[in-house]
């Protein structure tokens, strides 16, 4: 990735460009000391003077106000405010009417800047003041006030803080009175320029001490740049939060949002004092010393999916590269590139006006259709439909061009979702809230509508990243995140009238991806690059699960890396200085996945016994105990000499009913309350009031005996030989309450017991003929 800068033969400002803004992704005001406000227009290449300002005007900072205003969009901006020496900040309009001025500060206004949804604006000035302003001009409250000049200033992502620089400390303070203010040391030399994200939420920070940095917002270094040659006079975030740009003297930076640089610049821009992305993210403009204003345009984005290579090489021109047989095609688009996704075999491209839809197996037929919002920010892909994301709404497309739902939640901000909080499977679509972090709305993909009884899911930390799984029945959908704690947990998506488990599977995980054709889950662990083969043992059983996981050494990626995909059995892997690196894994477990999900369970055994792999075959036992597979899942744990387990599945094969066999094997997973449900459904009373005393839970089994009027001696003369073993004697007030009446005689105990197991055989061979006659007569 680069930037295709241009720059005119002679500038039109006759004085240095202090400040400028986007109106649209083609059209631009500059501002700068000779006074001038002049429009550039991008498509026909026109630059226009739009207004003359005051000769005691001279421009400091602009910023137009937003296009999203309470959910509403803006066709265009219409107003923007202008700072000056003069202590005033202006209220001009697109005509360069000034509809306002307002006395705001002693001395210079250094920065002006309008919340996100348009209901604030803030200035800092020279007096080492802040001060927010209603819409219109009216003063509401002064934030701050301090000693050194406030020299750039940036709203949170929920503008409910203000991050603000105070000589080599930056500052995050929020609105609230009383809530902590966070302040720290970020820099050696005077911070001249600050940004803050609302995708992300990462702070950029430029100095006089020639570097520039990254910072999450509590505070803690992400990435510090090498020492420039010259102050860092600007920096901003692309809208999408991906990219950033960094301005100093003849010099303009590209970078990745990790720190990293894509493409550096010497343009002959004497300093850069302000830097302005156009709304799509495309095209970035800076405001130049020498009275000239850069525009430059990222190009040579690239894409990979197995053998294919996709380079952005012109605004509108892309090459697609087959490296298996070197061919070559060239994809010509209408207006410039936004944004572009491949994967699932299928490319998919915005431009400004469409959407374009590629097959990897024919280039030259695409399908096209219309987009009624040209800023698409974020492309997901399924295999079965894709999702984009723009800044009216989200909305779901098979690859056939047809719409098929456009999902909406509570308070729904797409301008803030990132590849990290929402998440695409065939038939789930998962959103992270962003007014409670901790909340994650599960999308019906094909009606749109929330799934099942409509609640959200919670878990008890603020989420960071969300992923669902690809593959499998929508039933079987599973979701891992990530909360900030660092901790990996997965839980199924659909509910079935309970509430989800939360299950955790690992901690410090960084970053992780899904496979693509299997249900396997790799992750960056601490210091590990981990891949969890099977992560549904954690439903079957806990304890095999550290068996079926593979863990190598992930020092080779360095610090802070990356997954991009994980895509047949090859992770590709960013690392923090921008190298990609390739890691494969073993094919094995993938063949395995795909012999157990067509039922091929003799072909699965095969192939453990072929690799001689412990993972495999751990693997293969909670495969099989999930599937209800007793004679693999016996031959799975002999082969990982789980002797215990082996001999719990040859007793579940002895027990006489359908109904007792599909109890133990949920006993087997640990969910006690399913086994009581299929056991009392069944009308098996003292099997399930066995099942409790075998437990220990000898409340729950009185609780069931006596409802059920049946057994109470037993459980009482099983509590008592308890008692009896440990030389205790009885507390409980229940057991006392009903020992009174009852005598225990263990004689008519066991022949009862024998009569109740007795009873269940004749009913198994009775329901056994049952089936058998209506399988003939069939």
């Amino acid at each position: 990735m680069r930037l295709k800068t241009s720059l005119l033969k002679e500038p039109k400002h006759k004085e240095l460009v202090s400040c400028l803004g986007w109106t649209t992704a083609d059209e631009l005001y500059s501002c700068s000391e000779d006074h001038q406000i002049l429009k550039w227009n991008l498509l026909t290449n026109d630059t226009i003077p739009v207004v003359k300002l005051q000769e005691d005007i001279y421009p400091i900072d602009l910023h137009w106000f937003p296009k999203t205003v309470g959910g509403k969009k803006q066709t265009q901006a219409e107003i923007f405010v202008l700072t000056g020496t003069d202590g005033k900040f202006h209220l001009v309009s697109k005509t360069g009417r000034i509809e306002k001025s307002v006395e705001a500060h002693r001395g210079a206004v250094l920065a002006g800047r309008w919340n996100y949804d348009g209901t604030a604006l803030i200035t800092a000035g020279e007096d080492g003041q802040i001060k927010i302003w209603s819409r219109s001009g009216m003063l509401r409250s002064t934030l701050t006030q301090q000693g050194s000049c406030v020299y750039s200033v940036a709203w949170g992502p929920d503008s409910d803080k203000v991050l603000y620089t105070s000589g080599k400390q930056l500052v995050i303070k929020p609105l609230q009175p009383s809530a902590k203010v966070l302040q720290w040391k970020a820099h050696d030399g005077v911070i001249l320029k600050v940004d803050w994200n609302s995708v992300n939420d990462l702070i950029l920070s430029g100095s006089e001490d020639c570097k520039y940095k990254v910072w999450d917002s509590y505070g803690r270094l992400l990435y510090c740049s090498s020492s420039h040659d010259y102050p860092i006079t600007s920096v901003a975030w692309a809208p999408d939060g991906e990219l950033f740009a960094v301005g100093s003297f003849n010099t303009l930076r590209l970078c990745d949002k990790t720190g990293w640089s894509y493409a550096l610049e010497k343009p002959n821009t004497g300093s850069i004092f302000s830097i302005a992305w156009s709304v799509d993210g495309t095209q970035v403009a800076g405001a130049c010393g020498n009275g000239h204003v850069i525009f430059a345009h990222v190009i040579e984005q690239r894409w990979e999916w197995k053998n294919f290579e996709i380079t952005l090489t012109k605004r509108r021109t892309m090459q697609v590269r087959n490296v298996q047989n070197d061919a070559l095609d060239v994809l010509e688009f209408r207006d410039r590139v936004i944004k572009a996704s491949l994967s699932h075999g299928h490319l998919v491209v915005t431009t400004s006006l469409q959407c374009y839809v590629y097959s990897a197996k024919n280039w030259n037929t695409p399908l096209i259709f219309d987009l009624k919002e040209g800023t698409v920010s974020l492309i997901l892909q399924a295999e079965r439909h894709f999702l984009l994301v723009d800044g009216a709404g989200i909305y779901l497309f098979s690859y056939e061009g047809r719409l098929i739902s456009t999902p909406k939640f509570p308070g729904m901000r797409t301008d803030i979702l990132n590849a990290q909080t929402i998440s695409l499977s065939n038939d789930t679509i998962a959103i992270r809230d962003k007014a409670d972090e901790k909340v994650i709305f599960l999308i019906d993909a094909l009606s749109g509508k929330p799934l099942g009884d409509g609640k959200p899911l919670m878990h008890k930390m603020e989420v960071v990243e969300v992923a669902l799984d690809q593959c499998g029945t929508a039933n079987e959908r599973k979701i891992a995140l990530i909360d900030k704690n660092r901790d990996l947990y997965l839980t199924p998506v659909r509910r079935f009238g309970r509430e989800p488990k939360m299950n955790k599977i690992g901690t410090m995980v960084h970053t992780l991806a899904w496979n693509d054709t299997a249900n396997i889950l790799c992750g960056i662990q601490d210091t590990n690059f981990t891949v969890w083969n099977y992560p549904n043992t954690v439903f079957v059983d806990k304890e095999l699960l550290p068996k079926t996981i593979y863990m190598k050494d992930a020092s080779e990626f360095s610090r802070n890396p990356q997954i991009l995909n994980y895509v047949g059995n090859q992770v590709t892997i960013r690392r923090a200085d921008g190298s990609l690196v390739y890691s494969t894994v073993s094919p094995y477990p993938a063949i395995l996945h795909d012999y157990v999900t067509t039922s091929r369970w003799d072909d699965a055994v095969r192939l453990c016994r072929f690799a001689k792999d412990e993972e495999l075959w751990a693997c293969l036992a909670a495969m099989a105990i999930a599937s209800k597979e007793l004679a693999t899942a016996e031959v799975a744990y002999a082969s990982i000499c789980e002797v215990d387990k082996v001999q719990y599945i040859n007793s579940i094969k002895d027990l006489p009913s359908k109904e007792s066999s599909m109890a133990h094997m949920l006993l087997f997973s640990g969910n006690v309350q399913e086994a009581e449900g299929v056991l009392l459904q069944a009308g098996l009373i003292y099997q399930a009031i066995q099942v409790h005393i075998n437990l220990y839970n000898w409340d729950r089994a009185l609780e069931l005996a006596v409802k059920h009027k049946t057994h109470v001696d037993t459980v009482l003369a099983y509590r008592q030989k308890y008692l009896d073993d440990f030389g205790k004697k009885e507390t409980n007030k229940r057991f006392l309450q009903y020992s009174e009446g009852v005598e225990v005689d263990w004689e008519k105990i066991q022949a009862k017991i024998e009569m109740e197991i007795a009873k269940e055989r004749e009913k198994a061979a009775t329901s056994s003929a049952v089936r058998s006659s209506i399988s003939s007569r069939r």
